[in-house]
This record gives structure tokens, C-alpha cells and sequence, in this order.
């Protein structure tokens, strides 16, 4: 579970007099909530799909759903008082220094 707090930052400028948690951040800490409870730390995530059906709005409590399939990927789907507003595919690699390498 992951709360946005009704005064987060974002709403102010995404978007003044409607404000919503942009899709980029919203997957960014899903992502951190996965990682922490898998216990995943230290890698990077490739996100294979990401889609966002509803808008998230400052104050609401994101549900996060997923299952990891035995090749790595991770299915997840995440819902506001039981309406789907993102749903994905996304794995996790190890950062390495090749990972920075041109």
C-alpha cells in the first residue's frame, strides 16, 4: 500500500485546480514499494509496460497487487477504492558498472 499526502508537491504544478500524480512518479514508487518488500536492492528496473487507465489524485491509498513469474518479470496492478488506475510488467537487473558503459 502507498499513500500520496493531499499536500504533495506535484499537485501544485500537475495540474493547478486538478491536480494528479504524474505516471512517472506514481510508477517510480511502486516500484520502490516492490523492490523493498522482494527485498531487492541495488538493481535497476526495466519496465516492459506500463498503463495508467485512472488518474491518482494527492490523498489517495494505492493497493499494489503483483506476482513475480519465474523468469524475473513482475506483473503488477494497482488500485484506488477498487478502480485499476495502473497496471504493468516490469523486472529487475543488477547494477553493475557495466550497466553505465556506452
Amino acid at each position: 500500500m502507498l499513500q500520496f499526502a493531499v499536500n504533495h508537491p506535484s499537485g501544485a504544478g500537475h495540474f493547478p485546480g486538478n491536480p494528479i500524480i504524474p505516471g512517472a512518479l506514481l510508477l517510480d514508487e511502486v516500484l520502490t514499494c516492490i523492490a523493498t518488500d522482494l527485498d531487492i536492492d541495488g538493481s535497476a528496473w526495466r519496465v516492459k509496460s506500463a498503463k495508467f487507465p485512472q488518474s491518482v489524485r494527492p490523498g489517495d491509498t494505492v493497493h499494489i497487487n503483483y506476482t513475480r513469474a519465474a523468469n524475473g518479470e513482475i506483473r503488477f496492478e494497482c488500485t484506488v477504492a477498487n478502480s485499476k488506475v495502473m497496471s504493468g510488467i516490469a523486472s529487475s537487473h543488477p547494477v553493475t558498472t557495466e550497466s553505465f558503459s556506452s
